[in-house]
Order: structure tokens, then sequence, then C-alpha cells
């Protein structure tokens, strides 16, 4: 009788507030945090911390409040952020095994489609990364040498600057289809003009969908992605980037297909090729031509954005410290001269150079965030319980800029990587290819072409801002954090 007198007196709005009560309670009691769960700012209901941007600079505040293992709410999903060296090693190479899958991220997703090798998890992870490192290995370092590869594509890169007879230009896309064309021979067997229109394209699109990838907008797909599929917004052009290069490199395996000889591989697709037909009765393995489009554009992502986009911050670098790029020269004309390239076997009495290098990747910061991971079993980081399935991301800048590992963590300064004799020294601190089971595929790659596109560069060339233009420090943040488009100057030594 007295519900029957209540509901009796219950209007439309009533309704309405007696259900948006319910939907709050329901809320709080399914997203409520366990007591040992990692701490965080408090969420918003339904929302979680939209609102709370998911950029380097904030999440290092966020770190500095609640401590290196921290959470945010992102919608009902609880992500788990982790900083500093010393806890990043410990949930990286102390658990090796603790966070060593992939979360599904809507926005890739719906291109990867947890294949490939960079979002793929278990049997088939495993399987298609060994069998990219075994191959990439023999067209790399086999019969065709890296390092030839490389050395041939400076000289390339370095006619193209002198052609531009010391005046000011812009030499993004230059620098980035001079370090792609690496991967690409091993990968394709062939190289690109840097006239190339179409492949021109496909490193424009790329480089859209990185700089898009990591915008809040763009973001709120993976809280929202069964509604925002629907609705016109920045994600819709990162999906359009990809499917477009998707296309491009199908044509590349379609031009394999026609002209395949079992046996006579020439590069990793023909080598994919063949091994579908090894592993038909071991479909779990992924090898068909679904995964082959995706490994492709994995190795391509993974071969070129990392090093060019610390090539550029290179030489912005070079500009700002002009000082710090007559030192790397006078050491290269004494060890190396004139008469030959920079090579390999240099790189041990170049000390200063090796280390000029690694600080520029320490500044430049390119991958601030890593790529998220996910708990693969119940595991306790700093004193929490982080349960398995929960999203995790390893905030690789507080590493590069940890206090307690760097003299100087917020300065350019090579001395980062020198020790009192002035010979190179390795720091412990320095993971901006992540670590563990997961570390960049592309790691050795971009390690040896950032030294030998750097050193030759340096050898050939002075880099010098246009005169009133010297272009800023601040980064863009995308799924990278790169440099802003500049212009410069390359003068002929």
């Amino acid at each position: 009788m007295i519900f029957q007198g209540i509901f009796d007196c219950m209007d439309f709005t009533s309704w309405l507030l007696l259900g948006f009560l319910l939907l709050l309670l329901t809320d709080v009691v399914r997203n409520w945090r366990p007591h040992s769960f990692p701490p965080g700012p408090c969420p918003v209901p339904f929302l979680g911390n939209i609102f709370t941007g998911l950029d380097f600079k904030t999440l290092e505040k966020l770190a500095q409040e609640y401590g290196p293992v921290f959470s945010l709410r992102r919608g009902s999903e609880r992500i788990v952020f982790i900083s500093g060296y010393k806890m990043v090693k410990e949930a990286l190479v102390n658990q090796l095994d603790s966070f060593v899958d992939r979360p599904v991220v809507p926005l890739f997703h719906v291109i990867f489609k947890g294949i490939g090798i960079v979002l793929s998890n278990g049997y088939l992870w495993k399987k298609q990364r060994k069998f990219a490192n075994i191959h990439l290995r023999y067209f790399g370092e086999g019969q065709k040498s890296l390092e030839k590869h490389i050395e041939v594509e400076s000289n390339f890169l370095c006619e193209a600057f002198k052609e531009e007879q010391g005046r000011p230009f812009n030499p993004h896309y230059t620098i980035t289809t001079a370090v792609s064309n690496i991967i690409c021979s091993v990968v394709f067997g062939h190289r690109f003009e840097y006239s190339d229109h179409s492949f021109r394209k496909v490193l424009e699109l790329d480089n859209e969908a990185v700089v898009l990838a990591g915008s809040p907008r763009t973001q709120l797909y993976d809280i929202f992605p069964g509604l925002l599929k629907y609705l016109p917004g920045p994600h819709q052009t990162v999906h359009a980037n990809y499917n477009e290069i998707l296309s491009f490199l199908r044509k590349e395996i379609e031009k394999h297909q026609e002209d395949w000889n079992a046996d006579d591989p020439r590069d990793y697709i023909d080598a994919f090729l063949a091994e579908m037909e090894k592993k038909k009765e071991d479909p779990q393995a992924g090898f068909n031509i679904e995964t082959l489009l995706i490994c492709t554009l994995d190795l391509i992502e993974a071969g070129t954005e990392t090093a060019a986009t610390t090539l550029r911050w290179g030489l912005l670098f070079m500009m700002h410290y002009p000082e710090i790029q007559k030192r790397v020269q006078t050491e290269i004309d004494r060890v190396v001269g004139q008469s030959r390239q920079p090579t390999i076997a240099d790189r041990p009495n170049l000390p200063y150079a090796d280390a000029v290098i690694h600080e520029v990747q320490r500044m430049g910061n390119i991958v601030p965030l890593g790529f998220p991971k996910l708990a693969s079993k119940d595991s306790t980081l700093g004193g929490y319980w982080i349960p398995k399935g929960t999203p995790v991301v390893t905030i690789l800048s507080t590493v590069l800029h940890d206090k307690n590992e760097w003299a100087a963590p917020h300065t350019f300064d090579p001395g980062n990587f020198l020790d009192s004799d002035g010979q190179f020294r390795r720091q412990n601190a320095f993971l901006p290819f992540s670590a563990g089971k997961r570390v960049c595929l592309g790691e050795h790659l971009a390690r040896l072409e950032l030294f030998l596109f750097f050193t030759t560069l340096l050898q050939r060339f002075t880099i010098s801002a246009v005169p009133g233009e010297m272009p800023s420090l601040e980064g863009v943040l995308g799924f990278t954090y790169s440099p802003e488009e500049f212009r410069v100057q390359f003068i002929p030594r």
C-alpha cells in the first residue's frame, strides 16, 4: 500500500530522476575501485576521467601526485599507468611475463584486427615475431647487408640535400623516404625514389594518422567506439588513411604473387608466401594474406616512424646547439676524414657522436607513452594489485627524464652518455624502445640507421637554421612526439 501510494504520486520527472539515481548507483557499484587497486583522481559518473588529458605532461603531473603506479578510468575501463625507471623496469623486466599482452585498442583494432606483429597476442604473436626476426635478419644482414643498404641510401640522401644548394627547405619527407627505403628494401626488395608521388602520399597519410591518433578527440573513439563509428571525426580520417596505405601494400603483395618463385625468395614478402604453403596445417599461426598485409604495415611503421622522427629531432638540436654540432664534426674529421663514409666499425672511435645521437633520442622522447600492454595475469606492482586483463601504460618519458637516473634530466647534454675519460657509456634508464618481450621490433635497425645517417650528414654538411626561423623545441604530440614542421639549410662542408 505504501509503495502503491508513492507510485501514484510520481510524475514523469520523478520517474526520470529515479531512473537516473538507479543508473548512478549501478555505475558507482560496478566501478568501485578496490582498496588495493592503484589510486587516481576521482572519476565523473558514467564517463570516468575522460576530461583528464592522456598527454605525457599531464600524466607526469599525476605521477607526482599519486605515485609511480596510478590509475584512470576511461568510461568503465580502468587503465594503470607506470612511471619512473625503477617501476617501469620492475614491470617490463623483473616481471617479464606479467605485462606481455596487448589490449584491444578500438581505434587501431578496426585496421589491425589483433593480427600481425605489434597488436597480436599468444601463439600467433610468437610465431609472427619469430618469423619476422629470422627473415629480417636474413634479408638484412645476410646476402644484403643492412649496413650497405643504409650507406647507399645515405649517399642518395646527401645528394638530394646537396641539390638544394644551401637554400631553406623542409626536409621532413625526404628524410622519411630515405629511412623507409631501408625497410622497404628488405620487405619489398626495392627502394623508392624521393620523387615517387605515390610513395610520398603513403608517408603523408601515415604521418597524418600518427598525429591524429594522439589527439583527445580521436581518443574518445576508444571509449565510445559503438557510437562514434557512425559519426564524423578525426577517427574516420585515421581509418581512411590506413585503408589507403593497405591498398598500396596490397598491390605490392600482388606483384610478388605474380612472379613468386618458392626456390628463390627475394625478400620478406616472398619468404612469407613460402611459409604460407608450409603452415597450411597450422592456421592458428596466422600465415595467410590478411596477416601478411598487417605484418607489412607493422614493419613499415616500426622501420620508418621512430628513426625518421629521431633524425628530424637531431637536425633540430644541431641547429640549437651549433657548438655540439661542431664538436661532432671535428671528431668525425679526425677519425673518418672526408675520403670515405662513416661505418658501424667507426662507432667505438666516435664516442661523442654516439653520445649525441643517444641524447637526441632521450630528449626527443619519440614515444613518451610506449605502446599499451595488458596484464597477462593477476600481478602486484608497487604494492598495488593489478588484475588480469587490465590495460597498462608505461610512461617512458618519466624514464628518459628520471631525476634519479640522469644528472641533467631536462637539459640537452651528451655528457649523460660519456664517462670521465670521454668514452661512451651505456645508461640503464635509456629505454626509448621500451624493454622486455615487447621491445620495439625495429630497435636494431633504428640504431644502425641513426648512427650512419647522422654521422654521414654531419660529415658532409653543416646544419643551419634559416635566419629568423629558429624552430621551436616544443614538439607536436600525436601517437608519437615529433618536431613541428621546420625549414633548414644544409651547407656543404
